[in-house]
């Protein structure tokens, strides 16, 4: 779970972009938006398998 821990002089705004920059570094947005609905498993065969045309159709820089 992000923490970010607020001083006296701190300012509110800043710890508050912290701490959401945190939970998107942590992954917890996009984990709740993909537990929100339920997914069969065959649609979510089917995303995984697009998901990976499109990493695969994506030219590699070395």
């Amino acid at each position: 779970m992000p923490e970010v821990i607020i001083h006296d002089d701190a300012n509110f705004e800043r710890a508050l972009r912290r701490f959401k920059k945190q939970c998107e570094k942590a992954g917890i947005l996009s984990d709740l938006r993909k537990h929100r609905h339920y997914e069969r498993p065959s649609e979510r065969k089917k995303r995984k398998m697009n998901a990976a045309r499109r990493k695969n159709r994506r030219p590699r820089l070395v």
